[in-house]
Parts: C-alpha cells; sequence; structure tokens
C-alpha cells in the first residue's frame, strides 16, 4: 500500500510476488542482478511512466535467476533494449552513413549504429562485427518482450555483444559502468 506524501510515497504494506531466489544462491547472478539495478536506478526518476523499463527489470531478473543462461549475453540484452526503451535507439536498418542496407558489418559508437564494410573501415571509432552479432543487436532491439531472453548465441558472438553494449551503454549514459 502507497499512500502519497506531500514531496513523496510511504510505503505502509506489501506482498512479495516473486522472490527471485536463485539470486541469493549465486553470487555472479547476484552481481548482474546488482549492476542491473544500478544502471536502472539511474535512468528512471519518481513519478516517470516506466512500465516498459519495468517489465525489461523483472523479464531480466527473472532471466538471470530462473535460467542458466550466459550472464554476459542477458546483460547485453538488457543493456540495448534498455537503451532502445529511454531514447538511445542504435540505427540498425541501413548504414548510419550512405544508407545501404546490405553487408552491414560494423558498429559505430559515433554514429550510433550499423555501418556498411566500406563505410566502417573509415569510421576508426567502429567495431567489426560477426553477422550473428548484428543479428542479436537487431533481436535485442526488435523483438517482442515476452521473446527477448529466447535466442542464444556461439562465445565470440556474446564477447562481441558484451564488448558493444558496455561501450555502448557508456557512452550514452556518460557513466562507466563495471
Amino acid at each position: 500500500m502507497l499512500f502519497k506524501g506531500t514531496n513523496s510515497y510511504s510505503m505502509n504494506s506489501c506482498e512479495t510476488i516473486e522472490m527471485f531466489y536463485n539470486l541469493r544462491t549465486d553470487l555472479d547472478k547476484l552481481t548482474a542482478a546488482s549492476n542491473i539495478t544500478k544502471i536502472i536506478v539511474d535512468v528512471t526518476t519518481e513519478n516517470q511512466n516506466s512500465y516498459k523499463v519495468l517489465q525489461l527489470f523483472l523479464n531480466t531478473l527473472y532471466t538471470i535467476s530462473e535460467t542458466e543462461k550466459n550472464i554476459d549475453l542477458i546483460n547485453s540484452i538488457f543493456k540495448f533494449r534498455l537503451l532502445s526503451i529511454i531514447g538511445f535507439r542504435p540505427n540498425i536498418k541501413e548504414c548510419t552513413n550512405c544508407k545501404r542496407t546490405d553487408n552491414l558489418s560494423y558498429f559505430s559508437f559515433r554514429d550510433n549504429g550499423f555501418k556498411c564494410e566500406t563505410c566502417g573501415k573509415l569510421d576508426k571509432g567502429a567495431i567489426q562485427m560477426l553477422p550473428e552479432t548484428k543479428d542479436a543487436i537487431s533481436y535485442s532491439i526488435l523483438c517482442p518482450a515476452k521473446k527477448l531472453f529466447s535466442f542464444t548465441v556461439p562465445d565470440q558472438t556474446i564477447k562481441e555483444l558484451t564488448i558493444i553494449s558496455k561501450i555502448y551503454l557508456n557512452e550514452k549514459l556518460e557513466r562507466d559502468y563495471k
């Protein structure tokens, strides 16, 4: 039960719906949950309509707690989806420079999105990526919320996703998240 005061809300009572018990039994899962919680606190404010952010947060906590999916993959998917929700969606449909839609094999931090091979080689800040990485980023941004964590990728793709999502998040939120 929430009560609105003059400047803030007060909580009188509550009932737990989901405890995410498995987060307590695994230090890696607890660390991941703590890190995404810090990010959520930084991007939300009181009295803001944050339904999609809350939905993403709860789905991510559930996936970390109740599955054995790779935590780096879960974090990367979370970061891309969150950034898309709060207004930092990268351009994933076409090259950010020449507008070509084929051969997108670079991620440009300067231009916020995919670049074709020709334009990507000219951008010193762009990172070359595997086709699976490009597909994973696109899926993370465009898929229905209920299917967000429903895919797996090879280890090399997870490494690329981890690097790209970390740099992109840190640049857009102007913080250094570990």
